[in-house]
């Protein structure tokens, strides 16, 4: 159970990580500015969304789970210390370098992922009663 939860994340993390390692990585359109930026805040609203799914796998068969709140405030800092960790990493990246803006950007993607899950699991509770 706990491969088929974390698996996904790991993967998610896995190809953020090797996006990031491409030198002058660019789209080659006239909006790259803008496809990169919206890119960034799809990355980290996915792995928020696989990180729920991960969290909740591991304690779906245990009797004593996590608050809800705290899974929410354990993905946003798991999310949010990757995404710092990203932009650390792209300063070792030759064309690239890290940008506390992007890290922004990528907390955009995480707030918007949180949203999208928790309107998600508000909408599977109102159509189960």
């Amino acid at each position: 159970m706990f491969l088929k939860g974390w698996l996904p994340v790991f993967l998610w993390a896995g190809l953020i990580f090797y996006l990031s390692s491409v030198p002058n990585l660019e789209s080659g359109f006239e909006a790259d500015f803008f496809l990169r930026k919206a890119a960034h805040i799809f990355e980290y609203a996915v792995l928020v969304i696989l990180l729920f799914n991960a969290f909740f796998r591991s304690f779906e068969k245990k009797q004593k789970q996590p608050s809800f709140k705290t899974v929410v405030f354990y993905v946003f800092l798991i999310s949010f210390l990757y995404a710092v960790s990203d932009e650390f990493h792209q300063t070792f990246v030759f064309g690239r370098s890290g940008n506390i803006k992007d890290v922004l950007i990528d907390s955009v993607g995480i707030i918007l992922g949180i949203i999208v899950f928790l309107v998600s699991v508000k909408s599977k509770n109102r159509h189960l009663k």
